[in-house]
This record gives structure tokens, sequence and C-alpha cells, in this order.
């Protein structure tokens, strides 16, 4: 594929710097003193129309003035000037521009319109623009530091990435005094062009950056953000921090679900599903970039902890109780072989005390037999210098029982001089090591975090499920007809019919408006009932006295009604009464009040809520939020992510209820999400789930027209489902049977298969590059991919078996104009002049102008004549370069 198109922002061969001055505490001469003092050893050039000469080099009056080519364009002006800068670099073929001039959308209508003209500039002419009101970019590896901090910046391997100039010139002054180094810094600023997503698309295949750290103040576009996040984050750590996580929700609470949802559980619920680890501080940043850089990895969440210290275990135990971080519960073999190994008085439990005399021998097998044990994931060894403690020796213990597992191991010497030989040891051995139990309790969590997150990342859940299609369509038709009557709420019995329409199991229920029709109602229903006001201006209806249960007496019907009526309207007078609600009082003995909900973030649009249900709801405050599409891994780690998952077990006399049922609700749910934009928000409690299944007793639903009027499907989620809808069948001339398929992350091995199986001139026609097979950091970019900007059609035999046989794969990438994408074809070698590329390349061409792509283009070798004939048949205009000889475009209008 071509150049990622902000390689000219992180590795330009030249730059310009507009505004560079003598002035000391002028922005564009800090800029362009940290540029000559760095080294850059490309072309720079100072603009400024009052200076002849500035810091030693020439200035020239204009860009247009230095009559050479200007790759970088570094602007530091009043913000007034800047637009005519920007036409100016529209005609000089200049390929990027930083603005870290303010007095733009911060300051108000003026300074928008000031942002939105340079962004339109930018836009229209391909000029990826980072800021405005920005710090700017650093790539110490070439010796370019395009900011105006005052401090320089080491080389390392981690990116950081932040919107806040502030909080980059802090940080890199810290890390200047630690020692830390950095493969880029990049300050975005308003971010109104150049996105987190886009940088972060950028730093996924940059080859000098192995972590990614992540400051966030604020997200404009969800799906850019999701998707560049989910890019990254699958070939490398990305650490994320965000201020403002005690931010006050702006929607107004019309619903339980609404009320308990906020902006920040939101935000965390994304960066979970896009495989990122949050963390809440500074020093969490640095801790969890660093044991997460250094390759440590965990198959699970549960810690053991080894100490010789009762108290500092004790510590480490509680912390891991407040992450929530299970301990692990060690099996009675190793108990048993503890036992063996430890004086009588040791705890016999996780933390394991192997008391304070403990020697290097004891920490070497304990350190041996914890890790041993199937039940544990990971361990932390503690150690405190008491009278009898060699600290150098306990650590060769623990490094000699580390060296014979996969499983990690962590290490807290605690103290400084006494055991400071003793952290060397472990340091040298490659054990990560802490002073705090805390800090080795959180490095651990990190790990536990990644892995569940990165799972999540690996989910790929279709919009709908495969079993018992729901009837989309009549559900839209009773949306929209509210939306025609001018109504926001669904009535009691459309919310029903909505959910029925989504084979939700729902009690039955009927509208009665007089005494009379109640009695009847109750009788037809059967005895005893449940009696609920039915009004879409009273969500919390047991708040007025809306609601009776448990009636048993046809009298009590008639009297029940007159009651409820006179309560309501007495403290409602203007409520818009559509009468009273008739429904079976349901025995369920065994049942638990579960709530579900779906509410719309104003950021990353529908979300799904799970938790403890009832009139309380808002007590008990038990809930976790996930971005759908769910699937059931994601159900079910929604569901064991609430203090309610204990409650749906078995419990004293209740037995475990039907977590399937449950789990198919929730996808239910997120179909509903997926599929009804207009659904804002959405109350089902309770659901009442038991060991027989499940039954919606209350539900309510708020309705709108979409904000957004694009067509796309989904355009409304911040994650785009796996686009099942385009799975199809084909046939060979033989006969054999294919399907076509977008790829997922489980096709890696057959993927692999399919590239290792091909010649070595297919490989090189397609890699321009001899290429035995895929590295991994190539095969996960190849599988993982994200549905909405790009797409991966690969065509299967046997796709039914867990590795079916790839023989061909069309892939393309929207280019940052969004108008255009490039393509790749690859087909295995006995497979060729069969029609599948042919068929394929339709298919994809196809698919991209259905998602409004103009353009499709490509670059193949002059040599590779099979693919310039196939490309001439689907009427791909083809374009030589005399440049570049070697290398023919191809391109085509869809």
């Amino acid at each position: 594929m071509r150049e990622h198109f902000l390689k000219s922002v992180f590795e330009p061969r030249s730059l310009a710097v507009v505004g560079a001055s003598e002035r000391l505490e002028s922005v564009a001469a800090q800029v362009l003193r940290n540029i000559l003092q760095g080294g850059f050893d490309g072309d720079i050039y100072a603009v400024n129309p009052k200076h002849k000469q500035v810091q030693g080099l020439t200035c020239y009056p204009s860009l247009s003035a230095i009559e050479r080519s200007v790759e970088l364009v570094i602007i530091a002006i009043p913000a007034k000037h800047i637009p005519r800068v920007m036409r100016e670099c529209s005609q000089l073929d200049v390929k990027a521009v930083i603005v870290l001039s303010a007095g733009f959308a911060e300051v108000g209508k003026r300074g928008q319109a000031l942002q939105d003209d340079i962004v339109d500039l930018a836009r229209t002419y391909n000029i990826p623009l980072v800021g405005p009101n920005c710090l700017g970019v650093i790539r110490p590896s070439i010796g370019l530091n395009a900011t105006f901090a005052k401090s320089q910046s080491r080389q390392g391997h981690v990116a950081l990435v932040a919107q806040s100039g502030a909080f980059c010139t802090a940080l890199l002054d810290w890390a200047d005094s630690e020692g830390y180094g950095f493969s880029a810094v990049a300050s975005l600023g308003a971010t109104a062009d150049v996105s987190f997503g886009d940088v972060l698309d950028y730093l996924a295949t940059d080859n000098e950056t192995r972590s990614i750290l992540l400051y966030i103040e604020g997200i404009s576009d969800a799906r850019a953000f999701i998707s560049g996040l989910r890019v990254a984050a699958r070939l490398k750590p990305v650490i994320v921090l965000k201020a403002g996580r005690n931010e006050t929700g702006t929607r107004a609470a019309v619903s339980h679900t609404a009320a308990l949802v906020g902006n920040d559980e939101v935000f965390d619920a994304a960066i979970q599903r896009a495989g990122a680890v949050r963390v809440m501080t500074v020093n969490q940043l640095f801790a969890a970039t660093q044991i997460l850089a250094s390759g440590t990895r965990v198959e699970g969440p549960r810690l053991a902890i080894v100490t010789n210290g009762g108290g500092p275990g004790v510590m480490a135990a509680d912390h891991a109780a407040d992450l929530p971080l299970p301990l692990a519960e060690l099996s009675p073999p190793t108990i048993k072989e503890l036992s063996k190994q430890l004086p009588s008085h040791w705890s016999h439990s996780n933390p394991v005390d192997i008391l304070g005399d403990a020697d290097d021998s004891r920490y070497q097998a304990a350190t041996r037999l914890v890790l041993k044990d199937a039940n544990v994931d990971g361990l932390l060894v503690m150690l405190t210098p008491q009278g009898m403690t060699h600290p150098e020796d306990c650590a060769r213990g623990v490094i000699k029982a580390a060296k014979k597992t996969s499983k990690p191991v962590l290490a807290c010497w605690m103290g400084e001089k006494q055991v400071a030989a003793g952290r060397h040891l472990l340091a040298k051995a490659g054990i990560p090591q802490f002073r705090s139990p805390e800090t080795g309790v959180d490095a651990f969590g990190y790990l536990a975090c990644y892995r569940r997150n990165q799972k999540a990342l690996l989910q790929v859940p279709p919009p709908l499920t495969r079993s018992q299609p729901p009837d989309v369509e009549g559900a839209r038709l009773i949306i929209e007809n509210a939306l025609d009557e001018k109504r926001s709420i669904l009535t009691n019995t459309e919310a029903r019919a909505v959910l029925q329409a989504f084979h939700i199991p729902t009690a039955p229920s009927i509208n009665v408006a007089s005494p009379a029709d109640a009695l009847i109602a109750a009788e037809s229903l059967g005895l005893p009932v449940a009696m609920k006001i039915n009004s879409p201006d009273i969500p919390h209806k047991s708040n007025v006295g809306g609601v009776r249960l448990n009636i048993r007496e046809p009298r009590s019907v008639r009297t029940a009604f007159h009651e409820m009526m006179e309560s309501v309207k007495q403290q409602l007078p203007d409520a818009d009464i559509k009468g009273i609600t008739i429904e079976p009082m349901l025995e369920r003995p065994h049942a638990r009040e579960i709530m579900i909900g779906i509410v719309q973030d104003p950021v990353f649009g529908p979300v799904i809520s799970f938790g403890t249900g009832g009139t309380a709801v808002e007590i008990f405050a038990d809930n976790e939020v996930a971005l759908p599409p769910l699937n059931d891994y994601l159900s079910q780690q929604l569901i064991h992510g609430t203090r309610a998952s204990a409650y749906l077990q078995q419990f004293r006399n209740l037995p475990e209820v039907n977590l399937a049922q449950l789990t198919r609700v929730l996808q239910r749910i997120s179909e509903i999400a997926c599929e009804l934009p207009e659904v804002q928000e959405l109350d089902i409690n309770p659901l009442l789930v038991d060991e027989d299944g499940v039954i919606v007793v209350d539900a309510r639903i708020v309705v709108a027209t979409p904000a957004s009027s694009s067509s796309r499907r989904y355009e409304h989620m911040a994650i785009h489902p796996y686009p099942v809808e385009l799975v199809s069948n084909w046939q060979l001339p033989d006969g054999s049977n294919v399907t076509i398929r977008p790829i997922r992350p489980e096709d890696a091995i057959s993927e692999q298969n399919f590239i290792k199986n091909m010649s070595a001139e297919s490989k090189y026609f397609r890699f321009m590059q001899s290429l035995e097979q895929l590295t991994p950091l190539m095969l996960a970019r190849f599988t993982q991919i994200d549905y909405d900007r790009e797409m991966a059609l690969i065509a299967a035999l046997d796709d039914e078996t867990e590795h079916p046989q790839i023989i061909a794969v069309a892939r393309y990438v929207t280019n940052p104009d969004r108008h255009s994408c490039e393509f790749a074809l690859a087909v295995s070698d006995e497979y060729q002049h069969k029609g599948i590329g042919r068929h394929l390349m339709h298919n994809l061409m196809s698919i991209a102008h259905e998602r409004g792509i103009e353009i499709i283009q490509g670059e193949v070798l002059s040599t590779n004549n099979k693919m310039l004939k196939l490309m001439e048949k689907m009427n791909f205009r083809i374009v030589h370069n005399s440049d570049e000889p070697e290398v023919v475009e191809v391109r085509r209008h869809l």
C-alpha cells in the first residue's frame, strides 16, 4: 500500500516555519530554535516578510518566494492571516500543515468561521492539517522538534498523542528528567482535521513505536476515534488517560437507563471494546506503559501473592479487591505441597505468607509451587528487609523458579538501600519489579485488563442473530407512525409490539379506559392481576401511586381503577393519561428483577445498559454498559461486570437462572440498537429472570428522527457490525462452491496459509518485494480490519470448517480524502484464470460505490501482465509514470 498520508507530518524532508522571528518569547522563534537545536537534517526555511535573516537562516517574505518544494509548513501567526497562507500552500504542493496558533473555535463564532475556512481549504486540496491551537510534533529519530516546548525529547519506543499542549510540555519535562524517551509526540489541539484516529492509524504501523500513550479531553468523531484506536490496539499496547472523568452528563434523565449511564462509563466501555487499557493518573500512565511494553502477558486475571510479611500481603490483597482483581484460590494439592516446604504456621491460603525468616530456598520453593497451580494466572512475590532477610539471595531464588514457567512473575522488594541490589538482579533477569504492593498489583491489573480487552477487540458480532430474524420493518413502521403523530414516547402497547418484533418475551397487557373495562380485562387475563397507569408523561409510575399489584378480587379491580386515577390526577393534573393497563400477576417465586436498556450517548451513539432492576434501581446503581453489537461473549462479560451476576447464580433456595435466555435477550436488545437508530431510550424494568427463562413486565421506549441524514446503514454506531449482508455464494467453472465473505480475525491461519502457498512470483506481484510469509503485525493488520473504512473479501472453500481454504482475497482501504480508495487483489496460483479475481473485484467495487467512494485505484508492477489485462477488461485506466517505469497506476471511477 502507499505511504501513510501523515508521513509528511512525522517524517518531512523539508519544512518551513511561517512567522519565524528572533523574538525570544514568540512561539515561532521557539519552534525554529527547537528545530535547529534538534539536529533536523532536512531543508529548513524561515518565512516572515519583516525579516531578511532569522536565527542564521535566510528569511523569505512568503512560501512562494522559497522556489523549492516544501513538504511540511508550520504556522505560528495571528489566526486571521492563516487562510491566506493555506491558500498559498494549496498552490505549492505542500504535503502537510501544522497550525500552532490559537484564536479559532475556542474564542467563539468568528473563530469557528476561521477554523471552518482553513479546514475546508485543507480538505479541498488534500493537505492534512494538525491543530489549530496545538503544541506541534516531535520525531526524535530524525531530530525533528516542531514544538514550542522548552524541553527536548530523547529517542524511545513510546509514542505520546495528546490534545493538551500544556499536558505535553509538563510530561516532556518530567520524562526528560526521568530518562524516558519517545518515538513520536503529537499535540493535536482542536483536532479540526487530523484526528486521534488518523494519528493512531499512522502509529499502528510505525516501526519505531512499540506502545502508545493517549491523553484525551474530548472526542468529536467517535467512529474515526474508535476505528483508529482499534487498528492501533490490534498491533501494539495503547494506554489511555482521559481528563474530565467526573463530568456530569448533559442529557435529561427521562428513563432509569439515562439516569444511570454517565459519559465516563460510556467512554470506559468504548476503550475496553477497542482493546486498549485505561488509566486514571499520570503515574499509572507510565507504569502501565512499562509493564505492557515489556512483553509480559497473562492468560487470566487470577493473582497469587507470596510474601515474607503478613501486613504487606494483606495490603496487596486489599488493593486487588478494590480493582477488582480476583485472588487465585490455591488447590488442595498445592496447599499440601506448600505445607511440606514451609513452616507449619504459614498462612495456608493466598496470600502465601512464608514468614519473616524466609531464605532463598523457601522463596524458590513457594514461587515454583504456586506457579505450578492451574488456578494461578500470575504471581506477585513480595519481600520486606527483615533482620534475617537476604534480599539478593531471595531474588536469585525467585529468578530460578520463574525460569521454569511461562506465567508472569512480578516482584515487589519493599524498601530502598537494603533491597537495591536485589531489585537490580530482578530487573536484569527481566522480572518487572515495583516499590509498593499497590503498584505491583496495579501492574498485574493492567496485564489482566489488556488481555480481557484484547479478547473483546477480536469479537466481530453481526448486527442480527442467525436464528429467528426479527421483523425490523414492522417495528420501524410502529415507530414511524408515532413520529408522524408528533409523539416521542411509544404507548405501552407499541413498546411491547416492538419488543415482540425482536422475539423478546413480554407479558400480555390490555389497556382500559373505564372500571368496567378493567374488570373485563382482569377476568379475561385471569386473576390475580397488576394494574399500572398508562401515560407517556409518567416514566416512574410507582412514584405517583400508579401501580397496584396482586389484585385478587373482581371488586378490588374497579376500586383500584378509581383510586389510581384520582391519585395520579391529583398529583399530576396536566398528565396525558391514556388509561390503565391490566396485566396478569406473574407467579414466579424464583424470579430476579433485572433492568436492560438503551440510551443514546452524544458521542458514541447507542449504548446498552444492564444491571439490577426494580423500583430502587437508582439507589442500587448497579449497572454496566457496553457498545453494540453484542454476541455471546460480550453479553456474558456485560452480565459479569455487575453485582447482579452473583444474584443470578444459585443462592440459598433460589436456583440458577437461565443465563442462555438472558444473553439472548441482550443480543436482541443489541439488534434493536443496530437496526433502529430512531430509538433514543429504551427501558425494560423489570425483566423477570428465573430458571425457566425471561419475561418483560414493563417497557418504555423514547424515539426521535435520527440526527444523521446519512442513508448508510449503521452510521449511528461507533463500532460497525460484521457485514453479514455481504456474504454470498459462487461457483467455480468446475462446480466447486465458493463462499465470498468479509474476512474475520479467526481467519488468521487460513490467511497465512494462503500467502505461504502462493508462488514466489505471485507474492512478489502482490507485495512488490520478496516475502516468505506474513509477519505477525501484517497478519493482524490483514485479518482484523475496520469494516467501516476498509473491506477485505475472501473467496473460501470449505467455509464451514475451522480453517477454510482461502483461494483469493480482494481488499480496499479508504484514502484520507474519503472519496477514493486503494485496492489490492491476490489469487492462489492454482485458481487463476477461473474468473474468481474478476468476480471478487466486481463485489468489492460494488461495496465501495455503495459507501460513497467515487474512485478506486491501485499500483501494479509493469511486469504483472495478467493483472494489467484484468484491469483493461474491467475498464480501469492505466497510467504509466516515466519517473517510476516499473510501477503502473490503475484507476477507475465508480
